[in-house]
């Protein structure tokens, strides 16, 4: 099958470290664990940038946040920069997206034919950050750690009804397409908002994990003055000072954020079930936008390189490709060239620019030495911040900090700065290399700076007087749905049916 369909399963903020060789075995995710046993996995996978909307325009792109100028959770997604949608659409494909994709701007489809669901969070510039203005807390929308003393149980919640609704049409169009209406092959994503804090999950999925082992995390809460330069300026930006966070909140939460991840099992395993039980074959690909420290040195959410943060999962079941476990790093900007390799689609027009790279040598027992890059230039940076993932080491830099070096092979939680260590002096400076021929820092730092004060002004000018939003709202055809009377009941029955009836 030269144009096989595709199913993309995106959650959101699930933290890679989970996902040694699929789903951890603690885990209760029998869906996912069935998908992973027939998927590659790609255990050292990482975010292009750990925040929502910068994650995911690189995800979609296969570029980096200094060329796509998503920095943050409130910038533009530019309508001429070609997705895997755009790739696959124009290529013949009919592409639809159910949920979440944190677009900001007027374009609200980016390639995707149709949209199923409205997004969770604001497409406009609201939530920008401002460099010029270090130490400043933008309360009504930075996260804080509410999230955490405010973990347990509840029946539905804002984001519950969000992905539940996300589910229920992924599973619709699913039975959809296989009423054959349209010759095309298709590729759907579905883009789930758990388990993203708040910490609070249905009783049904608290009670499985009452007597889990992995409530507090492997690295305890640090005092403060022992962190990093950035992860204090986290603390910071989360408002740590007015919250007194407790054992027992710690358990709570982790126990909320396992809990989603079975909710988000069962979703899956109801759209993986139609998928079977519609005879529709597919290649289908698992992946988060980014991770979650969930509590480890004291750090909640992402916004910072440590694995919790930056790793996330990624797997992929295709025809003609073995289950396997890959080891090299790689990231979900590889995402977009894959889709296109297995469609058999040319980048060639874009190649010279496009920063990911096909996953399918790596997936067929291929290696990989090209250096993984992750960026960071929103809320608790006052500068953009750069890493370079490569063989068992990480590099950090940012101009306002000194240097990180960690080997994560023998340092997996990453507690031993190595950067000053004379016998890594090499390993440091081939680092450092790499890290000035691939970043201008201080280009970086203007670009970040001028769109933040352009859209600070277009902000607060389009909020005086008639405000028209941009957020996305799903065209549903009533007069083009069940029975109306331009119709022929006897054609409609019979087109809708799946298996088609004698």
């Amino acid at each position: 099958m030269t144009t096989p369909n595709i199913l993309i399963l995106m959650v959101d903020q699930l933290n890679g470290t989970l996902f040694p060789d699929g789903p951890a075995k603690w885990l209760h995710a029998p869906n996912l664990k069935k998908l992973a046993a027939r998927s590659v996995r790609f255990q050292n996978c990482y975010t292009a940038s750990p925040l929502c909307a910068p994650g995911r325009a690189s995800f979609m792109s296969g570029q980096l946040p200094s060329v796509t100028g998503v920095y943050d959770n409130a910038a533009e997604f530019p309508s001429s920069l070609p997705t895997y949608a755009h790739h696959l659409r124009r290529a013949g494909y009919q592409t639809a997206l159910s949920g979440k994709m944190h677009f900001v701007g007027p374009d609200q489809l980016h390639g995707f034919e149709e949209r199923l669901t409205t997004d969770i969070y604001p497409p406009d510039f609201g939530w920008t950050p401002d460099y010029r203005k270090p130490g400043e807390r933008i309360d009504w929308w930075y996260h804080n750690m509410g999230s955490v003393t405010g973990a347990g149980v509840a029946e539905i919640t804002n984001q519950m009804e969000y992905d539940d609704e996300v589910a229920y049409e992924a599973v619709r169009k699913i039975y959809d397409l296989s009423r054959g209406h349209d010759p095309r092959p298709w590729c759907l994503t579905v883009s789930f908002t758990h388990p993203h804090d708040p910490y609070v999950a249905r009783k049904k999925y608290w009670d499985l994990y009452e007597d889990c082992d992995h409530l507090l995390p492997e690295i305890p809460a640090m005092d403060y003055n022992a962190h990093d330069a950035h992860s204090k300026r986290i603390f910071d930006a989360n408002d740590w000072r007015n919250f007194d966070i407790t054992e027992d909140d710690i358990k709570r939460s982790r126990r909320a954020y396992f809990a989603n991840i079975s909710y988000l099992d069962d979703k899956i395993g109801e759209i993986l079930e139609t998928l079977e039980t519609t005879r529709q074959e597919a290649v289908i690909l698992f992946v988060s936008d980014h991770g979650d420290m969930l509590g480890e040195r004291g750090l909640w959410f992402k916004m910072s390189f440590y694995e919790g943060s930056s790793r996330v999962p990624l797997m992929m079941s295709a025809s003609g490709i073995e289950p396997r476990l890959v080891t090299d790093p790689v990231s979900n900007i590889d995402v977009c060239p894959t889709l296109c390799d297995i469609a058999g689609i040319s980048m060639q027009d874009v190649a010279p620019w496009t920063q990911g790279e096909t996953l399918l040598p790596l997936s067929h027992g291929g290696s990989r030495t090209t250096p993984v890059a992750i960026e960071y230039a929103a809320e608790a940076s006052y500068a953009p911040m750069v890493s370079l993932r490569s063989g068992p080491y990480k590099f950090n830099r940012c101009a306002l900090d000194p240097d990180q070096l960690f080997d994560l092979e023998n340092d997996p939680h990453e507690l031993v700065n190595l950067i000053d260590d004379p016998e890594f002096d090499d390993i440091r400076a081939e680092f450092s290399a790499l890290s000035d021929a691939k970043w201008d820092l201080a280009r970086f730092d203007d670009e970040v700076r001028r769109s933040q004060a352009r859209r600070w002004i277009v902000y607060e000018a389009l909020r005086n007087g008639e405000y028209y939003p941009w957020d996305y709202q799903p065209l549903k055809k009533a007069s083009e749905r069940f029975m109306r009377n331009h119709m022929d009941l006897n054609v409609l029955e019979k087109s809708q049916r799946f298996p088609r009836g004698e």
